[in-house]
């Protein structure tokens, strides 16, 4: 987030900062100029300082900090409580500070107190995300896979929950729940999957959205996030390059209104920060967020990148931090000085520097005294005051929109115009974080060109972070999934006749037969995971080079039961502690599509895996497979689908260049209840 210097700042998990330290922090600040380069600023909290209802021993996880009511506001995790002797016990607390490097106080009591689980243990209390409606209310997300992400909302100061919370996506499936208001939705961004399997890591971002904070929240087609199928659009998942792991994100925007995600990710090269099988390494990453056809991807959905790209914009044309008294590149019609770094006064103050095109403008402001204040840019004034978010074009149109009732204009808040051609959007936000309180749009009769001023009319208002930068341009097609081609009979199966003589078992299972045009085959009690390597595993030859495997498979597990970990599905397979294995399955109460992995590391094998979709009880799969031209490495892509039209593509996990990866089919994982997986086809395209 930004802060009232016009510094960017981040804040961490209490783990150590760099390899070798083997000392956690108290969550760690960092500061930065550019969203590039961070200085170590030092931690929120001292070794010993703790609010008086967590253990000696708690950790401060996952912080969210927020400007609410005039002061920065923190919310996280407090890992250990003195509710009970368990050490899980998780709670949210709160800390507020005058500036985002602090000093930081605890409030005296947590803002979510530890919830006993149905299951036992205490339901996990962690990952608190905060943003404020256009009513002014305040809410808070929290929640992970023991208990899901619910949704309450805050008392006015932000610092205690008030009334009943909503489940808004489902336990065993999402955590990290982070949420922005963009064009009158609500979309909640979670991370799913295991966030620090070291080489095997899969965590990756998916999203739903609302009309309203509590949702309920779907996804792209319409599949909600709160149920046993919960669905999600994928926003950020790993491609083939060094990152894994790419999960728990925020959201910022650039001086030139393009938005940005922030997350942390892992070097497959480099997954631990010390010894094998330790703490994971997870250096924090920052991409471009794009917004297509209304939902939000990374790089247009390419995912992370790599080397050097384009640095999100952090100063304009105007670039006003007052950090001087300095004021001759203004015009003063009034009163205005500078004073603590900002610049205060009544009637206009305006640049010497002019604006033209597609751009965007933005200041702090708070009214000490004004009736309205605000900005002007060219004939164009955008004012807030007297309960109203103004916008006027002199000789023109106008359009205006309520204030929260109640809002004190006197605390700090954040007032953005953008300006692309004729279309003029204004909003006001505590502080530049996707929970806007005010948004009017108007067709300007011209476009807006000309100086920026800052006005104040009926006393005094004071100016921060005056800019005027070009306004980004926005990404209007995603890049191109896999493509398919034509079908190559030679390497498919239609089960139309018995198996086809291209197949060879691992392991084989008697009871699996092909039958009435489909491979029928009784969900085993075994597994591939591990060092047991029982399962069965039905295995063809693949072609040199690039191609697409796909499968129809039935699978009946029906819905919201117990049923630990029957699948059945796609593999690419080289041996049985090197596999990436595409299945819909049966997670606690969830029923969804794992893309697991396998591979040896430090003498044994590590598994973890990606959420690719939402299955059906038949569900098609496509594992993608390319070559890098560079590495020779074999990437593996997965995809999923409901109906076989419309599919959901994910993460990409690899195999060394020196490997032969064969293509098969699995069903293991629990015989009890008993359930028979049926495959249509294997066939494979170019």
């Amino acid at each position: 987030m930004r802060g009232d210097d016009g510094l960017w700042y981040a804040f961490g998990t209490s783990d150590p900062l760099r390899e070798g330290e083997r000392q956690a922090h108290r969550v760690p600040i960092a500061r930065s100029a550019d969203l590039a380069d961070w200085t170590y600023v030092g931690d929120a909290f001292a070794p010993e300082q703790r609010p008086s209802w967590a253990a000696p021993g708690a950790a401060f996880w996952a912080p969210d900090v927020r400007r609410v009511a005039g002061r920065w506001v923190m919310y996280v995790t407090v890992t250990d409580t003195t509710v009970s002797g368990d050490t899980f016990d998780t709670a949210v607390g709160a800390a507020t500070a005058p500036t985002p490097a602090g000093p930081w106080t605890f409030a005296e009591e947590p803002v979510v107190a530890p919830r006993p689980g149905g299951g036992g243990g205490y339901l996990w209390t962690i990952d608190p995300s905060q943003v404020t409606d256009p009513a002014g209310r305040h809410w808070l997300y929290y929640g992970s896979y023991y208990g899901g992400i619910s949704v309450t909302e805050l008392s006015p100061d932000g610092l205690r929950a008030v009334g009943t919370p909503t489940l808004v996506a489902i336990d065993n499936k999402f955590e990290g729940g982070y949420v922005v208001r963009h064009d009158g939705w609500y979309y909640l961004f979670a991370s799913t999957a295991n966030c620090c399997a070291g080489p095997a890591t899969g965590y990756s971002v998916q999203v739903g959205r609302a009309r309203e904070p509590r949702g309920p929240f779907v996804d792209r087609d319409g599949q909600r996030l709160d149920v046993s199928r919960a669905g999600g659009t994928p926003v950020l998942t790993q491609n083939g390059n060094r990152w894994i792991g790419t999960g728990h994100n925020g959201v910022l925007t650039d001086l030139s209104g393009q938005d940005w995600i922030v997350y942390h990710a892992i070097d497959r090269a480099d997954p631990y920060l010390d010894e094998p099988f330790g703490i994971n390494e997870r250096p924090m990453l920052l991409d471009r967020l794009d917004w297509v056809d209304g939902w939000p991807t990374v790089n247009a959905g390419a995912g992370p990148s790599e080397g050097t790209r384009a640095a999100p914009v952090t100063t304009g044309a105007l670039d006003a931090r007052f950090d001087t008294a300095d004021l001759t590149g203004w015009r003063a019609a009034g009163s205005w000085r500078v004073d603590a770094g900002q610049v205060t006064g009544t009637g206009a103050l305006t640049s010497r520097t002019v604006a033209g095109g597609d751009v965007r403008a933005e200041a702090d402001l708070r009214l000490s005294g004004a009736t309205t204040a605000g900005l002007r840019l060219g004939r164009v004034d955008v004012r807030v005051g007297a309960g109203r978010l103004t916008v006027r074009q002199a000789g023109g149109a106008s359009a205006q929109a309520a204030l929260p009732a109640g809002l004190d204009l006197a605390d700090p808040h954040n007032l953005a115009v953008e300006v692309r051609g004729r279309d003029l959007v204004a909003e006001l936000s505590p502080a530049r974080l996707g929970d806007q309180l005010a948004v009017v749009t108007l067709r300007l009769a011209r476009p807006a060109a000309g100086p920026l001023a800052l006005l104040a009319d009926g006393g005094p208002a004071r100016f921060d972070n005056v800019s005027v930068a070009r306004l980004y341009r926005p990404v209007r097609h995603a890049v191109a999934p896999p493509a398919v081609g034509r079908l190559l009979p030679g390497w498919s199966d239609e089960f139309a006749d018995g198996l086809d003589p291209a197949w060879q078992w691992i392991r084989r299972n008697p009871a699996a037969a092909v039958s009435g045009g489909a491979l029928r085959w009784p969900v085993e009690s075994t597994d591939l995971v591990g060092t047991g390597n029982t399962a069965g595993v039905l295995l063809r030859a693949a072609p040199a080079g690039d191609y697409v495997a796909e499968t129809k498979v039935t699978l009946d597990l029906g819905e919201d039961t117990v049923r630990n970990y029957q699948q059945a599905g796609l593999v690419a397979y080289v041996d049985d502690d090197r596999f990436a294995r595409l299945a819909q399955v049966a997670i606690w109460n969830t029923r969804q599509v794992e893309y697991g992995y396998e591979l040896p590391f430090a003498g044994q094998p590590v598994y973890g895996g990606s959420i690719i979709g939402t299955p059906a009880t038949t569900t098609w799969l496509r594992l993608a497979h390319h070559v890098d031209p560079a590495s020779g490495e074999h990437e593996f892509r997965a995809g999923s689908s409901r109906d076989g039209t419309h599919w959901t593509w994910g993460a990409v996990w690899t195999f060394p260049a020196d490997t032969t990866p064969r293509i098969g089919l699995v069903a293991h994982g629990g015989a009890e209840p008993p359930v028979t997986a049926e495959f249509d086809y294997l066939r494979l395209y170019r």
